[in-house]
């Protein structure tokens, strides 16, 4: 499952959503508890009769006893919401059965045994977008983690694996598709207008990849040839309308099949592969075997609707959940502890797919600066947990960038030590050992040790240790020798206040000031809390370039001369510390200047060395655009302030936006030219060009920056030149921020453009949400209003509000009013999607690290939430450890 977005749903009115009572606080589970399930149940099979108001469901299974399990005369199948109609046990019906929580408790004496239920749902009324809903007439399913106990009566966790056979019927006018898991093996007509389908799914899965779509849809179809010759359906299904935009998303599906044969030695196993674009989704998109249920954001695109960074994004969320059959599907994870096995391992995946197609420097570059802004402050904050936690109360909070982003880097770090050849070696070894089991990450790390060849016995802590390792590296040069110490150091967490030093991999070179060249790349695994390494033949002192390739997810700390920064940023042969040179650059003067202050002087000196650095990567004709524009951009505020032991968003924002200011005005020549060059690329999709559109809109706003009068007219007229939404977007995000006449009118030049295309409205919502305009706050205000927007549609929410949460000008305004925004539309959306509201914590969450007037509003807005009547556990959890 790809958690890239998060939404909301049913009603815009919160007194009209679900009613619930005081929810209990749920049980505390820890791993260390885990003991099997008493009970197998090889085989379910589901009856459906659909409808959107009330759907029948009849499940079926069969059950035995589990020698590996406890023995137990009593089955406890989990529900959620449900009420049996009707239960037999082995073909006889039964009263004898008692409820628990929601769960259904059934006496069982035998060791084998068939179980019928009946329920029935209300697919309509389903406000949580979790089980089986209704979205826009169609009906769907999402059952990761714990939503398929709103569907059936069943145990409901990962380590139950099961072959199932669907069955569905309903009107074929309403439903003319009906899709399940795994292959269709029948299908016809019923009575008064109705059909049905049959579908069977023969590889064992868990009950959390179940899933059924029916609706009015059309498929761009396709077919893939496996690498043994076989031949696969491929389906995109959409609505009619959406069909023309649903050719990247097939293209990027036949490319990961391909890749992942070639990259992974791993070929699909079923005669089908159906994706399906839905509007109302609660995450990304879903790996659900054979039928990937996608949000229609990352299915649909066509160059007048969709970036350059949306196709990207379709690209690897279309890998991430194909990739997942094997990570996933047919090796999950034995309980939801172990949720990084298949997650952080299947980011690694799409990563590594995705720079294949794009480039891999690039793409480094901007998943680094992802885990900087997301998962580094996560790992810094109270809501701070290992990738393997401990514990848990509600699972769906534990869905976070620590278990995806964190949890990829430290596969990838396996990767870098064993390289791509033995690290292949262990997946390989990790899959033909566990296919069709339901393993754990220390099943893949024993794997990786004895396929790879790797003694991984310490590298275990970082599965155990939650924080992000702060590393110093000293050079120090006497004679003909530089001499480097590495100490590192994990901040305490949330309960974990000592830490044990981890296995590091640095990739490191030591660089002539002369010639600008280095001896080779060396790779040095810092174990202890320190070490000290010795390099020979340097007659001047060397320049270091340390953590080459992010090889690691710490944050190095050192004293580096500016001088050193500047080399550096023009020299370096690897891309990412080049890259990293230029944002040391930039950090280190704007936290100096937005910490203690800068005299003068140091502002002066600054400023002069990043514009060298700046203007060189403007002049340099060897860069590409599309690392020109990764060297072009500023580090985030959030990030900034991660640098700080307290920081002031105000201050931070104001140095910011004052460096900005400078350069432009410093540069203003080469930025102009700049964009000028790039304007003459017509468009397409090709490297050159994307790279061109990225230049473009960085140099206009570093120019609104500089003189917004004349970035106003400039961006105007790349708005109105524009022939894709990579240009109009960029422009009016410009536009934006500037109190011009220009911004009007081309807001609502591009609202009328795109009015009725959801996807597109939602960038407008967002465009002003994220502005730098003084009155943003204002402008979500009247957006909440607008006739648009709903809290019904998971995607508008986030358009609106994660991206106010996100611009920190406007949600750390003095006032405290953006703060009150996020927690007024918190406890408006709890009783509707409780696992959306619950993501919005996290912003003020992290008051420990903002200044005391700030600190102690955001707090006052946490204390408030925790004090309203019937908050949900997933809010409530988050809340409470947000508080301490």
């Amino acid at each position: 499952m790809d958690i890239r977005t998060d939404p909301t749903t049913p009603d815009d009115n919160p007194e009209m959503a679900d009613a619930a009572p005081e929810p209990k606080e749920p049980p505390l589970i820890r791993r260390e508890d885990y003991r099997p399930f008493p009970w197998l149940v090889p085989e379910i099979a589901l009856d459906f009769d659909l409808g959107l108001e009330w759907t029948r469901v009849k499940a079926r299974l069969t059950v035995a006893r589990n020698a590996r399990g406890d023995r137990a005369d009593t089955i406890r199948l989990h529900g959620d919401g449900l009420e049996p109609l009707s239960v037999a046990i082995d073909g006889t019906p039964t009263d004898g059965w008692t409820m628990d929580e929601g769960d259904l408790i059934l006496p069982l004496s035998g060791d084998a045994h068939e179980i019928a239920i009946e329920t029935g749902v209300n697919p309509s009324a389903n406000s949580q977008l979790m089980g089986l809903y209704a979205s826009n007439g169609m009906l769907c399913t999402q059952c990761e983690a714990e939503g398929f106990r709103r569907i059936a009566f069943f145990p409901d966790r990962p380590d139950v694996l099961s072959t199932y056979r669907v069955r569905m019927e309903g009107p074929r006018a309403q439903f003319p598709v009906l899709l399940s898991n795994g292959n269709k093996v029948a299908e016809g007509e019923a009575s008064d207008g109705r059909h049905w389908a049959e579908w069977h799914d023969p590889w064992p899965k868990p009950s959390y990849l179940f899933a059924l779509v029916a609706g009015d849809l059309v498929a761009r179809s396709d077919e893939f040839t496996t690498m043994s010759g076989r031949k696969v359906a491929l389906n995109v299904w959409v609505r009619e309308e959406d069909l023309p935009r649903t050719e990247h998303a097939m293209e990027s599906l036949k490319r990961a099949m391909k890749w992942d044969e070639e990259t992974f030695g791993r070929e699909y196993d079923l005669d089908q592969f159906n994706i399906v674009a839905v509007g109302d989704f609660n995450m990304g998109a879903m790996e659900n075997k054979g039928l990937n249920i996608f949000n229609t954001k990352y299915v649909l695109a066509d160059p007048e609707t969709a970036t350059d960074g949306d196709y990207d994004a379709i690209e690897g969320i279309i890998g991430h959940e194909y990739f997942h059959n094997w990570s996933g599907n047919r090796v999950t994870c034995r309980d939801w502890f172990q949720l990084s096995l298949k997650e952080g391992f299947t980011v690694l995946r799409d990563q590594l797919f995705s720079q294949d197609l794009q480039g891999e420097a690039v793409k480094r570059i901007e998943d680094v600066r992802v885990l900087r802004s997301v998962q580094f402050p996560e790992d810094s904050g109270p809501l701070a947990h290992p990738i393997r936690p401990d514990s848990f109360r509600e699972i769906s909070n534990f869905y976070t960038a620590t278990v995806y982003n964190k949890g990829a880097e430290v596969i990838r770090m396996m990767r870098t030590m064993a390289g791509p050849e033995a690290f292949r070696a262990g997946t390989d070894l990790y899959f033909d050992r566990h296919d069709g089991e339901a393993a754990t990450c220390e099943d893949f790390i024993k794997a990786m040790e004895d396929g790879a060849g790797l003694d991984l016995g310490l590298f275990r802590r970082w599965y155990s240790q939650a924080g992000t390792p702060k590393v110093s590296a000293e050079l120090e040069h006497r004679g003909e020798t530089a001499t480097l110490t590495l100490r590192q150091y994990v901040p305490p967490t949330p309960g974990q206040p000592a830490k044990q030093p981890m296995p590091i991999p640095l990739r490191l070179a030591l660089f002539d000031r002369e010639t600008g060249a280095h001896r080779g790349e060396e790779l040095v695994v810092l174990e202890d809390e320190e070490t000290t390494i010795a390099f020979a033949g340097f007659s001047t002192p060397p320049v270091l370039s340390i953590n080459r390739g992010f090889s690691a997810p710490v944050s190095i700390e050192r004293q580096v001369p500016r001088d050193d920064l500047v080399f550096l940023a023009a020299h370096d042969d690897d891309a990412f510390a080049r890259a990293e040179a230029m944002q040391e650059l930039v950090v280190g003067h704007l936290v100096a200047a937005a910490g203690e202050g800068l005299d003068a002087k140091g502002r002066g000196q600054g400023q002069d060395a990043i514009a060298q650095a700046l203007a060189a990567v403007l002049d340099d004709d060897r860069l590409d655009d599309t690392m020109r524009g990764e060297l072009m951009v500023l580090p985030g505020e959030t990030y900034l302030a991660e640098q700080m032991l307290v920081a002031d968003p105000g201050r931070i924002h104001r140095e910011r936006e004052g460096l900005k200011r400078w350069l432009a005005g410093e540069l203003g020549d080469r930025l102009r030219a700049l964009h000028a060059r790039a304007s003459a690329v017509p468009y397409s999709l090709d490297r050159g060009a994307r790279g061109a559109r990225k230049v473009k809109t960085l140099a206009l706003s570093y120019l609104a920056a500089g003189d917004p009068d004349a970035a106003s007219e400039l961006a105007a007229q790349q708005y109105d030149a524009a022939d894709n939404m990579t240009d109009r977007q960029g422009a009016l995000m410009v536009l934006c921020g500037l109190d011009s006449a220009a911004r009007t009118d081309r807001l609502i030049d591009f609202y009328r453009r795109y009015e009725g295309n959801a996807l597109a409205i939602d960038k407008w919502f967002s465009l002003q949400a994220m502005s730098l305009h003084p009155a943003a706050i204002e402008h979500v205000k009247a957006l909440r209003e607008h006739a648009d927007f709903t809290l019904r549609n998971p995607n508008r929410v986030r358009a609106l509000y994660m991206a106010f949460a996100g611009n920190p000008h406007a949600f750390h305004a003095p006032s405290g009013e953006g703060y009150r925004l996020i927690a007024d539309l918190i406890l408006d959306l709890d009783p509707i999607n409780a696992q959306t509201a619950a993501r919005f914590v996290a912003p003020l969450g992290r008051w420990r690290r903002i200044e005391p007037k700030r600190a102690a509003l955001m707090r006052a807005e946490l204390e408030r939430i925790a004090a309203a009547p019937g908050l949900s556990r997933d809010t409530r959890e988050q809340v409470g450890r947000s508080l301490g």
